[in-house]
């Protein structure tokens, strides 16, 4: 198995966690339905490795996958899936596909996938299928941001003010804010008071306020989601909803 995080813009392999195993080898060890059997490679040479015999041990390979994804979806879940909630999205050939589907119990493993070779894609081909793949839930999700936004706003639990939301980010009030991509505020939050002074973003001392209203919120268990500019609920580059 390998892993990958990305967004629209790009896809980078990360290093699966300690305790997830890269290969059916790492994740059963010897402990194969028949000693015969030899490991091949089913998806390219980097793919999920699944052993395979020379009599028709059709039952004794369905097994040993099972349980090879069996090991794998448990440690994905635990390890990535419920430390970072992001969507899973499987990318393999369709007869795994529908094996790991059927015995697993990850809860972000999205309902449709890649039905591909994984080491047939290049990056950026694997990049477009992502996101191609994403952009429907990332764009409902969005939806419900924008809308949750808009109610916490006539309610007075959010604001598009960067002044307030600095406030309220440094008190942890920041639930979820959405950030305009690529778009900068030059100036510099305290992160005691929350004040907000404003500079010049040629001035190499000053930050990005956006990107610090970010990091702040974050901190605080706040969610941030990146927003491109013909989707965001303001002009102001933000959009804080807040906890109370």
């Amino acid at each position: 198995i390998r892993l990958f995080e990305g967004n629209r813009d790009a896809v980078d392999e990360v290093e699966p966690a300690p305790g997830v195993p890269r290969t059916l080898t790492d994740a059963l060890g010897e402990e194969v339905t028949d000693p015969r059997l030899t490991v091949s490679s089913y998806g390219g040479t980097q793919g999920p490795a699944m052993r395979h015999g020379h009599g028709g041990r059709k039952d004794q390979v369905e097994l040993d996958a099972e349980r090879f994804f069996r090991v794998v979806d448990k440690a994905i879940t635990e390890q990535h899936s419920k430390r970072t909630q992001l969507p899973l999205l499987l990318v393999a050939l369709g007869e795994n596909q529908a094996v790991f589907r059927r015995v697993s119990n990850n809860p972000w493993l999205m309902a449709d996938g890649i039905d591909a070779n994984p080491d047939a894609l290049s990056r950026d081909e694997l990049r477009a299928l992502a996101w191609k793949a994403v952009e429907p839930h990332y764009l409902s999700r969005l939806g419900g941001f924008v809308d949750r936004f808009n109610e916490a706003r006539g309610k007075g639990l959010g604001t598009d003010d960067a002044a307030q939301a600095a406030r309220a980010a440094v008190a942890g009030r920041v639930e979820s804010l959405l950030v305009e991509a690529d778009r900068q505020l030059p100036g510099r939050i305290d992160a005691t008071t929350g004040a907000l002074e404003s500079a010049e973003l040629a001035d190499p001392d000053v930050d990005d306020v956006l990107d610090d209203l970010a990091n702040l919120a974050a901190r605080q268990g706040g969610e941030v989601i990146v927003v491109p500019a013909e989707r965001m609920p303001s002009d102001t580059g933000l959009a804080a909803i807040y906890r109370y």
